[in-house]
This record gives structure tokens, C-alpha cells and sequence, in this order.
């Protein structure tokens, strides 16, 4: 049924007589005047606005998710696992020549990135799997995000690509030479295993503000995949050799209508109508081959396919049209103070005081210029809106202005302080740096003062570090780097013979922050800095872990200590309650078989000893050093052949080792002085 169309002007018609003969007269009066109204598609032809095959990218995306759980959980069932398939894992590759899994899996996905393009991105990214589940919450309650358009800022996952996998490359080889020459090439090893799943992961404290900054909130600012846009490093490596690949989006000129779905439903802010048209495919290198584009086309012009690669494509022209009818978000001035201001936030939140991991100093910085933009153009312009919410209109601020104009200064207060409070625990370590004694001499009973030139660095970082201790002695109000900042001090004060303002720090840390390893450990030795002192250590070190049997390396410094005292019952009493608080732990095994081989005194307590390291070899094959313990413990029980045969095969296992050869030498000396004697 026709619908009528009511016209905001008078239309001057013509209204004829009667009569044909009568002369024509006008009529100012409104009209309404029928449009024809299309017939309904039928349910094959209807445009959809949603991909057809969202559900089965989400189900893959569902479970790599699962994939990922199952991964831990096997490591807390099991205690050692498959190390974390994660492309930040190659760090330690470029900067110590470690293998890791997660360097294999980078180098496949890029390997793959430069034959298909982005489909990992798309299809296997965990951190796309929180990002679609967010745009698509959002959807649901009515928002869309816009995308954030930048022509700087989209520069920074590069630069965080460059800075992680190339700088340390660039530095080793051309920079160390000049001004740290023994720094030297390791060589390559592999590391596929690890004991040690979540040690290179953030806790909890840092993890769910880091979900909630750089997976949820950038969306809601920034649009779609806005942190792949603005702060993933990992996109900054797969977006230019994306460029390579000969797979992409192709289209068929002959069934498109340009009807503009295409770049509708696109998640990945890929202006598809134009490219397909200007060039024939997708060019983009953001786009991650979710295919949304092809299953929701209405007349399957779209296909992915072989094309030219983006790199051998001239889009000079093209560009050009397109930037002139893009509207950008921010003006050249505009681009380079924002920018600005990025590179300024990612320093000051990614600094040593309160350590946030890159991934999250990045979201953090892309969030911060966008909210900071926004409190510009609240400012500055008469009209602004965001997500339906009037900031401002016609000059009037509303409520949800005055709140961005808040939150902003908020925002941008807390960034400064944050940067203020890492600027100066940066230029205190600087000075701590320079003083070089080692924690062994600065404990030990017979410490003296250190030279002037580094007496006076100790007290600088004195100085520096006592304005970013807890308030109200210093400014800190942000727990993370209290801890810390009190145990840099202990050493310190330490170092210049100040012990009584040592203590006082780490005991003030344990009572305020709460036990911990590394606190419980310096208690010690401050302790055992003093010969007088002696039973007071003993007893700090049997409080400490009667509280935390768990607690390995301080067992493993008491113990340490307890053998250079003498003090060999106590080395394997507290060897035997480590094993019994991790019975299944190797190196727990290892250090009560060795104080029993060692310096046990009773035949029952060198069997045993002896029984544990053969468990610890089963365990773990082809360790020379275990087969070194082994034979002693078997020349202690006079069983020189065997000894002499596990000697043996420790030195074809670490021929090298001068240590095991020492031994060994020891070995024979004693198997013939014992000989003589019989």
C-alpha cells in the first residue's frame, strides 16, 4: 500500500473544471503525493546486516579459549607442561637465544600471515575472541562503537613490535660492542618445557584490569578490534607482511551492486565497498579474514581467493579520492599532540615502580588519548556526542560532559602521577645501580663502609627512594611498589652500615604488606649479619617457614647458611620438612639427598640418600651432576666400583664440567689411600 509523502513547501498544482473547457487555476495548499514503495524481498534475497558465519568464527575463537584452560589445568594436575604458546615468548629468543614455543608458534602465524594474511587474527587470537564478545554485548543493548580514525597513533603496535623483537637484536650487535663489550652472543638453545607455567603472566591484580582495559573499555572507545588497531605489537608485525599474501578478498564485478553490507557488518573497520571497487579485493592490511564480508553479501559477489598482493598494488590515486571523502578524527595538529601524549602515557605507566606490562601500558595509552581527545572537543566545539549521549549541545554542557570532563582530568591526573612516581624510582635506581657490592658481603659479619664515590650514590638513592615509600613518609598511595621500594632501601642502608634502619624497613614491610619470600629472606640475613645474633636467625628462619613450608628458595638460603655454621642436623631437618612440604617436588628431593650423602652420620641416613638421587635420576636421565652425587654417596657406603663407574659416565655426560673432574680426582685419591690402608 502506497504511503504518502507530505511536502514542507507548498506545491502549486494544476485543478482542472468540470468542464474541459474551463480555464486551469493554481492551488497553494500542501499536497500529499504517493511514492511507490518497493515489494517486499523475498527471504533468499533480503539484505542481513550480521554475518551468516559469526557463529562459527566465535565457536573456533570458543575454543582456543578452552584450548588455553586446558593448558593450565594440565599444569596445576600435573606440575610441568608444554611452555605457554604465546607470541610474546620470543622476547626471550632475540635477547638470550632461547628456543621457545612461543617463538615457533610467532614464526608459523607470520608464515602464515604472509601466505593467507590475518586469518590467525581473526580466527585464533584469544584477545579477538574478548574484543567480538564485547562489540557484540554492546550490539545488544543498542550501542555500535564508531571507529576512532588516526593516522599516527595507528603507527604505535609497529613501534612496540620494533621495540620488543628488533631493539634487542639491534642492541646486542651494534650497540653493546661499543659500551658493554662482554656482553656476548649465548648461542641457541630450546626451551619447550617449563615447570613454571604462569611465570611469565601477570596475577590477578594486573590481569583483570588489563581484560578489562585492553579487551572491553577500548572497544567501547576506540570501535571493533580497537586494541588491534592502536595497541597490539603483534599487529604491528602481521599488518605489513599481511601485505605479502596472495589470498584475500576478491570480488565479482558482475553480481556487485555496491550496495555497502559488505562494510557494514565488517568488524575490522575495513571500508570493504570502496577497496573492492577501487581495486577488485580487499587491500586493507587490517583486515583479519573473518569473513563476515563474504557470508553476508546478498548477491555472493564476494570470495576469498588469489589476488595481487597489496605491496605490488599502486594506491597512490586511489588513496588520495578516498582520504579526500574519509573524514579523519583528529586534524594534523590535532594528530601530533595526541600522539604525543600516547608516547608520554606508555612511559609513565610503563615504568619500574609499578611495572604494567606492555600489552596493558599500550591500551592504557590508546584509551588515554582518546578520552583526552574527546575532553578537547567537549571543549572546543558547540556540539558533541558519544554513543547517543549529548557531552554537549549548542554550546551547553550537559551532565555526561561534565562526567567526560571529570573522568578525563582524573584520567590524566592519575597518569601524571603515576609518571612522576616511576620518573623518580627511574633516576634512584639509576644511583642504586652504581652500587656494585653484592648482597653476600653487604650481610655478611665482616662488612665495612663502602668507598666514598658509592657512599655517596647509596645515600642519593636514599633520597629518591624515600619520596616514593608509602605515605605519609613518602608519596605513595599506590601499594604495588611499596614492597620493593622498602627492600631497595634495607639493602642500601645496609650497605653503608646503616642495619638498624634496615631492619626497621623490612619489619615494617612484613608487618604492612604482609609475609613475604623475599622480605622473610632479607630479615634473615640482616639477622645473621651479626655473629651475636646467631639463635635469633635460627630461630627468624624456623618461624618463617614452620608459617610457609612452601617458601623454597628462603629453605634453600637457610640451609646454605646452616652449613657453613656447622650446624649439619639442622641442614637435614630442614631438608626433610621441604620434601614433606612438597613430596613430589625434584628439587626438593635433590637437596635432602645431597644433606643426607653429604653430611649425614649414621649408614641408614647415606642409604637413604643414596635411594633418593637414584629416584631423582629416573626422573630425570642424563644429568652428569646427579650421577656426581650419586658416586659420592656410593664412596661414602665404600662401594668404589660402582662409584668409579658413576664417575665415569657423570664425566661422559659433562665432560667439560672441571667441577665433576675435581671430584672424581678426589674420588680416586681416597678409593687408593683406602686401598693402602687395607
Amino acid at each position: 500500500m502506497a504511503r504518502g509523502w507530505q511536502s514542507p513547501h507548498p506545491v502549486r498544482r494544476t485543478i482542472p473544471c468540470a468542464m474541459d473547457s474551463c480555464t486551469p487555476r493554481t492551488s497553494d495548499r500542501p499536497v500529499s503525493i504517493a511514492l511507490p514503495v518497493l515489494p517486499s524481498a523475498s527471504a533468499s534475497q533480503r539484505t542481513s546486516f550480521g554475518s551468516r558465519r559469526g557463529w562459527v568464527r566465535a565457536a573456533v575463537l570458543a575454543g582456543v579459549w578452552l584450548f588455553m584452560i586446558g593448558h593450565l589445568v594440565q599444569w596445576l594436575a600435573l606440575g610441568t607442561t608444554l611452555a605457554p604458546i604465546e607470541p610474546s615468548e620470543s622476547m626471550q629468543t632475540v635477547k638470550d637465544g632461547i628456543i621457545t614455543v612461543g617463538a615457533i608458534f610467532f614464526g608459523v602465524a607470520l608464515l602464515s600471515t604472509a601466505l593467507l594474511g590475518r586469518w590467525f587474527c581473526g580466527w585464533g587470537c584469544h584477545w579477538v575472541a574478548i574484543q567480538d564478545a564485547t562489540a557484540w554485548a554492546l550490539a545488544r543493548v543498542g550501542i555500535r562503537p564508531k571507529p576512532f580514525r588516526s593516522r599516527l597513533l595507528v603507527w604505535l603496535p609497529l613501534c612496540l613490535a620494533l621495540y620488543m623483537f628488533v631493539w634487542p637484536l639491534f642492541y646486542r650487535f651494534a650497540v653493546a660492542p661499543w659500551i658493554q663489550p662482554d656482553l656476548r652472543w649465548p648461542g641457541f638453545t630450546t626451551q619447550v618445557m617449563t615447570q613454571d607455567f604462569w611465570a611469565t603472566f601477570p596475577g590477578l591484580a594486573m590481569g583483570i584490569p588489563f581484560v578489562f582495559v585492553s579487551g572491553i573499555l577500548v572497544v567501547w572507545l576506540l570501535g571493533s578490534k580497537g586494541y588491534c588497531t592502536y595497541g597490539c605489537p603483534y599487529g604491528g608485525f602481521f599488518a605489513p607482511v599481511d601485505e605479502l599474501a596472495p589470498m584475500r578478498i576478491v570480488v565479482d564485478h558482475d553480481r556487485c551492486h555496491s550496495c555497502g553490507v559488505c562494510t557494514a557488518v565488517c568488524t575490522s573497520n575495513v571500508r570493504v565497498h570502496e577497496e573492492i571497487k577501487d581495486f577488485g579485493m580487499v587491500v586493507d592490511a587490517g583486515c583479519m579474514k573473518c569473513m563476515d564480508c563474504v557470508s553476508s553479501c546478498p548477491n555472493e559477489a564476494l570470495s576469498f581467493g588469489i589476488g595481487k598482493p597489496a605491496v605490488l598494488i599502486d594506491r597512490t590515486a586511489s588513496r588520495s579520492a578516498a582520504s579526500a571523502e574519509r573524514r579523519w578524527d583528529l586534524s594534523w595538529t590535532e594528530e601530533i599532540v595526541f600522539a604525543l601524549l600516547g608516547v608520554l602515557t606508555l612511559f609513565a605507566v610503563r615504568g619500574i615502580y609499578i611495572g604494567v606490562p606492555l600489552l596493558f601500558a599500550s591500551g592504557i595509552a590508546a584509551c588515554t588519548v582518546f578520552v583526552s581527545w574527546k575532553a578537547w572537543r567537549i571543549l572546543r566545539d558547540p556540539s558533541v556526542s558519544f554513543h547517543g549521549m549529548r557531552l554537549r549541545l549548542k554550546g551547553k554542557l550537559g551532565p555526561s560532559g561534565i562526567t567526560w570532563l571529570a573522568a578525563a582530568a582524573l584520567l590524566l591526573a592519575s597518569v601524571s602521577y603515576v609518571g612522576l612516581l616511576n620518573g623518580i624510582t627511574w633516576l634512584a635506581d639509576r644511583a642504586d645501580a652504581r652500587v656494585t657490592l653484592p648482597a653476600e658481603y653487604i650481610f655478611s659479619t665482616d662488612a665495612q663502609a663502602p668507598e666514598a664515590s658509592m657512599q655517596q650514590s647509596a645515600e642519593r638513592a636514599l633520597q629518591l627512594y624515600a619520596l616514593v615509600a608509602a605515605a605519609p613518609e613518602g608519596w605513595s598511595i599506590i601499594p604495588a611498589g611499596w614492597r620493593q621500594v622498602d627492600l631497595r632501601r634495607a639493602y642500601l642502608s645496609a650497605a653503608i652500615r646503616d642495619m638498624p634502619t634496615a631492619e626497621r624497613l623490612v619489619r615494617g614491610s612484613w608487618k604492612r604488606d604482609g609475609a613475604d619470600e623475599a622480605t622473610a629472606a632479607v630479615i634473615g640475613r640482616i639477622i645473621r649479619s651479626f655473629v651475636s645474633r646467631t639463635p635469633d636467625a635460627i630461630a627468624w628462619y624456623d618461624e618463617a617457614l614452620d608459617a610457609h613450608p612452601e617458601w623454597q628458595r628462603l629453605r634453600e638460603e637457610q640451609i646454605t647458611w646452616l652449613d657453613q655454621e656447622g650446624e649439619y642436623a639442622r641442614v637435614i631437618q630442614s631438608a626433610r620438612q621441604g620434601l614433606a612440604a612438597r613430596p613430589n617436588d625434584l628439587l626438593a628431593m635433590r637437596r635432602l639427598s645431597l644433606a643426607l650423602v653429604e653430611r649425614g652420620t649414621m649408614p641408614l641416613e647415606i642409604d637413604e640418600g643414596v635411594d633418593l638421587i637414584r629416584q631423582t635420576i629416573s626422573m630425570v636421565p642424563n644429568n652428569g651432576f646427579a650421577h656426581a652425587a650419586l658416586a659420592r654417596g656410593l664412596m661414602r657406603q665404600q662401594h668404589f666400583d660402582e662409584a668409579m663407574a658413576e664417575f665415569a659416565r657423570a664425566l661422559e655426560l659433562e665432560p667439560n664440567s672441571d667441577v665433576i673432574r675435581s671430584m672424581f680426582e678426589e674420588a680416586q685419591a681416597q678409593r687408593g689411600s683406602a686401598g693402602s690402608g687395607g
